[in-house]
């Protein structure tokens, strides 16, 4: 297969892996074996082959191979038609983690625009009836899916923002010292907001007249007024919130406080109010359009990783995500606890068999059902 994929990774003293090493076709990748055997530790890998802290959200010294503690390492050959880009990251025992592109070492912004890579944790299921958290970064991983840069605007925004709360912290009531990062502020949070606009059109779009099993989901993106009309009013609202901010002693406005809302659109009835398999099946819905955007956007479907999802669904649905994954061409990495779990996809998949040796996981090739 021509599209884009992984087609080597190899980890070194990666969380439960001494060393691994897994060359991949393109096709969807099964990988089963018994529960804790380090499957979900190969899809965390992939995971920080894009920027951030991967789909576990764990720091650098947290995904080190106890107890050598050595540091760790992720090596990988990401091809997208006939090129292909060597990414290496990782890092040292008691530092932060680096990223190397053929051989040059980069920022983590940079592999936005070099593999885009799209996931489902069981830790989303509760996505919909927890808090706003969870769904902005659910939102903004979607988002920067379509806008690379915007991982550069959010960063920005973060890091001004910190120094606005530490203004506030200290009680510090000099306008001067907060015109020029309300600026920064505003200038960064309106590209942002515009940002997650645009992937939930995107979204939507990818939605509409598609032939799938899963649920359409109507979202909308919950923002404050001044956050939605741009740059000079989301400056006009800090400046006006100051008093607010110091008594509460950190910012109160701005993208940071947005939500987003979905509706289960054939019943009209609230995500958070469905019952638990619907809401999956929206999640499953989502990803799902936002590989289908991609595709007609760039011509190549993203990396998938889906955790553990084939034990949630049906043996009808669980096939109808086994066929939209295969046609749309998208490299899934896919784990299961039992090889039955895969049985529809048959001869399409790569199968991964995973289990815990005495030195660590054990990755072997095989094991189809």
């Amino acid at each position: 297969m021509t599209g884009l994929k992984v087609a080597r990774l190899q980890l070194s003293h990666f969380r439960s892996h001494r060393r691994a090493e897994v060359v991949a076709d393109g096709r969807p990748i099964a990988i089963h074996g018994p529960n804790g055997a380090g499957k979900t530790n190969l899809l965390e890998a992939v995971s920080l082959l894009s920027p951030g802290r991967g789909l576990r959200r764990a720091g650098a010294e947290d995904l080190v191979r106890r107890p050598e503690a050595l540091g760790w390492k992720i090596f990988a050959d990401v091809t997208a038609g006939r090129q292909t880009v060597e990414i290496v990251t990782g890092a040292e025992a008691g530092q932060s983690r680096s990223v190397q592109v053929d051989g040059k070492a980069t920022t983590q912004t940079a592999l936005a625009a070099i593999l885009r890579v799209l996931w489902l944790v069981p830790a989303m299921d509760r996505l919909w009836i927890e808090g706003a958290e969870g769904r902005r970064r659910f939102l903004d991983r979607a988002t920067l899916s379509f806008v690379p840069s915007h991982a550069e605007a959010t960063l920005r925004y973060d890091k001004a923002m910190r120094e606005r709360n530490r203004l506030l912290k200290d009680m510090v009531r000099d306008a001067h010292w907060y015109a020029a990062l309300e600026g920064r502020m505003a200038e960064a949070g309106a590209a942002v907001q515009a940002n997650r606009r645009t992937a939930i059109a995107a979204l939507m779009a990818a939605q509409q007249d598609a032939q799938t099993a899963f649920p359409t989901a109507a979202l909308t993106l919950v923002e404050g007024s001044a956050d939605a009309q741009g740059v000079d009013a989301l400056r006009a609202a800090l400046a006006n919130g100051r008093p607010r901010d110091l008594a509460a002693g950190r910012t109160l406005t701005g993208p940071h406080r947005s939500d987003l809302d979905a509706v289960f659109a054939d019943k009209g009835v609230h995500a958070r109010d469905c019952s638990t398999g619907e809401q999956k099946a929206l999640l499953i819905s989502l990803i799902l359009a936002n590989a289908r955007a991609l595709m007609a956007e760039t011509g190549q479907p993203p990396v998938l990783l889906l955790d553990e999802v084939a034990a949630h669904l049906d043996t009808a649905r669980r096939a109808a995500l086994y066929d939209e994954v295969c046609a749309l061409g998208a490299q899934a990495w896919m784990t299961g606890t039992e090889v039955q779990l895969f049985d529809s996809l048959g001869v399409r998949a790569q199968y991964l068999a995973v289990t815990d040796g005495p030195d660590g996981s054990v990755v072997v090739a095989g094991g189809a059902a």
